[in-house]
């Protein structure tokens, strides 16, 4: 059985997951799994509402999720 090539964005984020785990030389991290989805949620909401034109209905819906959960997350990261 082979292995499943990995997605370009996985690849990148694989990456950069191992270079900030090697830059700790040796350091335990805190919190690393809030760390990582705040990075990356932040900047995803950012392009989506940019291709919604702003309408949190439209990006709620191409994220998958319900708009009070959006505006929630939109608010928690100071987009709103």
């Amino acid at each position: 059985m082979s292995k499943k090539k990995k997605q370009p964005f996985a690849e990148c984020l694989s990456h950069s997951l191992k270079r900030y785990l090697e830059d700790l030389n040796g350091e335990v991290p805190a919190s690393l799994y809030d760390m990582v989805i705040s990075q990356v949620e932040k900047p995803l909401l950012e392009v989506v509402m940019e291709c919604a034109d702003n309408n949190q209905s439209r990006a709620a819906q191409m994220l998958g999720i319900n708009r009070n959960t959006l505006r929630k997350k939109l608010r928690d990261h100071g987009l709103i």
